[in-house]
């Protein structure tokens, strides 16, 4: 059986509705303020395409949905202006279903060419905040300048889907490779979008953990010769930190004495602790200790835990557990209740690690266990398996090591964490 919607016209609708309805034409005149004559040729065809103005208060009286009216009329119609406003309406009622169709609709107009039609869609998008909205014309964008060889409008399409999709972060993976599949088109952005691009997606390696891919595109960043701005500045130090995990560092101390320039609140606060953390790295622990101790009294709230999680690795190093003991009594002190960034969650569940191990070592398993589960729910909430994988194997070790039996309700515990946390993964 074929369905209706597919070849009913505007005006079989509007006839097979009143006449369902029992209404007269003259009844639907009187309450539309339509003239009898208009209604008739709109149901007998004779009026081919309708102004929305004028369906809009038949459909209201006659219970017609909107989306069925457009649906209708977007068959016949190729006006340019009348395809633009079943293009706001469907935006004003978030049909995406119905989007989607008239913008394809829309790009298929032959009243004017390719490049205008993508760049009036692409402007439409830009203004409208409604995220669903942005994403859906973004890759119907995509989809057509990639189907009809343009690829300016593959390039900022691309770029403005990464930029929105980059912010979801249980979903950083997929949107790097949104950000990869970019990079192919890079040359058709602007100067400006270019540089935007390069040192946010330096930023997003550097937030999993892709350290050399970090410090490819922070460098092509800095080729464009750019101004200091404060993004430039983090994605510069997303490459130093990226370095300092790679132990390259002569590197690490060349590029901070090029961003200890930068004119940005948080530059010396991070030069001071990266320095730190270079002593610290390199085992020179009797000048990386006070260094650090020093970081921990004078940085800013965001960054103690940061430094703190460096001290807990060289105390366990030295195995200094009264000094361990001493900086877990400034928890409150360090922690964040309001994590922004993929690096602060896992941060905070580093801190949790940390502080369950020392409790399993100095014989309190149950607060070491509660830890150790509030360091898992953390690495969860943006979907860090490598640290999810690593925590669970040392709780296991820990528990080996110390002869322990594991309660059944406990496995339970990280089996639900763990397992739900890899599912989504896949």
């Amino acid at each position: 059986m074929v369905d209706s919607k597919t070849t009913q016209t505007i005006g079989e609708l509007i006839r097979a509705k009143r006449t369902e309805l029992g209404i007269s034409l003259s009844e639907v005149s009187r309450v539309t303020g339509v003239s009898k004559g208009v209604i008739s040729k709109i149901e007998s065809g004779e009026t081919k395409r309708p102004e929305l103005r004028t369906l809009k208060p038949i459909a209201d009286v006659l219970e017609i949905p909107c989306e069925e009216i457009i649906e209708c009329c977007i068959e016949m119609e190729q006006r340019v202006s009348v395809l633009d406003v079943f293009l706001s309406e469907s935006i004003e009622i978030s049909n995406l279903s119905l989007l989607t169709k008239v913008a394809n609709k829309f790009l298929e107009s032959p009243q004017e060419d390719t490049y205008t039609l993508l760049e009036h869609l692409y402007q439409l998008a830009n203004k409208n905040m409604n995220t669903d909205i942005r994403l859906t014309l973004y890759n119907i964008i995509i989809t057509y300048a990639r189907g009809h060889g343009v690829p300016m409008y593959i390039a900022k399409g691309l770029y403005q889907k990464y930029l929105i999709e980059r912010e979801d972060l249980k979903r950083l993976e997929e949107s790097f490779r949104v950000g990869e599949e970019s990079l192919y088109y890079v040359d058709f952005l602007s100067d400006e979008e270019k540089i935007t691009f390069y040192f946010r997606m330096t930023l997003h390696a550097h937030n999993t953990k892709k350290f050399a891919e970090c410090i490819e595109l922070c460098k092509l960043g800095l080729k464009e010769g750019t101004p200091g701005t404060e993004l430039k500045a983090r994605a510069h130090l997303a490459m130093i930190n990226s370095l300092l995990f790679l132990e390259n560092y002569d590197e690490v101390e060349h590029h901070l004495d090029v961003f200890e320039q930068y004119p940005y609140h948080f530059v010396p606060d991070a030069t001071k602790i990266t320095r730190a953390i270079v002593k610290a790295k390199t085992k020179q622990f009797d000048i990386a200790i006070p260094m650090l101790k020093d970081c921990l009294a004078e940085v800013s709230k965001d960054l103690k835990i940061h430094v703190a999680n460096e001290l807990f690795d060289v105390y366990f190093q030295t195995s200094d557990m009264n000094s361990i003991a001493e900086l877990l009594t400034k928890e409150e002190e360090c922690m964040l209740h309001h994590p922004q960034t993929p690096y602060q969650h896992i941060s905070i569940g580093t801190f949790y690690q940390f502080k369950g191990n020392f409790m399993m070592e100095s014989g309190f398993p149950e607060q070491g266990k509660e830890s150790y589960l509030l360091s898992l729910g953390t690495f969860k909430k943006v979907n860090a398996y490598q640290e999810l994988t690593e925590c669970m194997k040392h709780i296991f070790e820990y528990f080996a090591k110390n002869l322990m039996s594991v309660d059944i309700e406990y496995v339970k515990r990280l089996n639900e964490v763990y397992n739900g946390a890899v599912r989504k993964k896949w």
